[in-house]
């Protein structure tokens, strides 16, 4: 065996054994396929006030200019399917990934594990580990790395467990084995489509973010629509619908990581405890939680909002 592939097995069983569910490696550059594509999206405004889209084009299109002398891009899939579900009915609702701990710190602690790994294992190492927390289009090289195809509603799929994971990559400056990308498998279902209720699934494979559910409970900031209070289903921080109708989740799997359960108060909330929740109570309720985001204040005018 040749010791590149040595060193890129080595990877994907330390990844696995470290609780990812995927592992897949492309060479690190040029994304020439998302350019038109992404500046398309950012002319017509279908970013809304995410103003940090438009910043650090270059490096957002080219990880060689994210992370100087980068060779291959790691590409790394972890579930965040709940293993306990919270009653939704006749409730407000939040987003799966945000029913524990916030993922940002349990992916990056074992990303950095990972990273050890591999330099005690393979030697010197220049590297980056990311989280959501860069601009690099995750997805892009997720599906690149062959670890599934963008759906029509332009998530991440994957045949073997859906879409409900967190991406993350490290990016290094070592060559290693290089996955190919896998077909697309939507065929003629057009559930995401039809169940999105602010059509921000304009098209197949295309989305209008600044019409998203997710888009108006946690990036904008300011007063939301007068419009669209019916529409928005009780979802206060997030919304799942477009992943919960597609049919590749049937085959979603619970995580196992105790450190996505959800808090007890959490699955016993009730549409009175969402409405009567004090600031002293969201800091302890959602001190560790990705909620936490919102702020108090942005968490209540959702909750307002969903209640009109």
């Amino acid at each position: 065996m040749k010791l590149q592939s040595y060193y890129t097995d080595f990877i994907k069983n330390k990844a696995i054994d470290l609780g990812f569910i995927s592992c897949g490696i492309s060479k690190s550059g040029f994304l020439k396929d998302e350019v038109n594509r992404f500046e398309k999206w950012l002319k017509n405004n279908y970013h809304g006030k995410m103003s940090y889209m438009e910043r650090n084009f270059d490096k957002r299109m080219d990880t060689a200019k994210l992370v100087e002398g980068s060779k291959s891009v790691i590409s790394l899939l972890y579930n965040y399917y709940p293993s306990t579900k919270i009653n939704n009915d006749n409730n407000f609702k939040i987003s799966k990934y945000a029913y524990g701990k916030d993922y940002h710190f349990i992916i990056k602690k074992k990303l950095k594990t990972l990273l050890n790994e591999m330099r005690n294992e393979i030697g010197h190492i220049d590297g980056r580990v990311f989280v959501d927390s860069a601009p690099i289009l995750e997805r892009a090289w997720a599906k690149k790395s062959g670890l599934g195809w963008i759906g029509k509603n332009t998530n991440l799929i994957s045949k073997k467990t859906g879409s409900f994971f967190f991406i993350a990559e490290i990016i290094v400056d070592i060559e290693l084995d290089y996955d190919h990308e896998i077909k697309d498998h939507c065929g003629s279902c057009t559930a995401c489509l039809d169940s999105c209720p602010t059509d921000a699934l304009y098209e197949p494979y295309k989305i209008d973010a600044s019409k998203c559910i997710s888009y108006f409970t946690i990036e904008l900031k300011d007063k939301l629509p007068d419009n669209l209070n019916e529409d928005f289903k009780n979802w206060i921080f997030g919304c799942d619908i477009c992943q919960d109708v597609c049919p590749w989740n049937s085959f979603s799997k619970p995580n196992n990581d105790p450190l996505l359960k959800p808090r007890q108060e959490l699955i016993n909330y009730t549409k009175k405890d969402w409405i009567e929740l004090t600031d002293e109570v969201f800091k302890v309720v959602f001190k560790e939680s990705p909620i936490k985001r919102t702020k108090y204040q942005g968490l209540k005018r959702n909750i307002q909002y969903a209640n009109k």
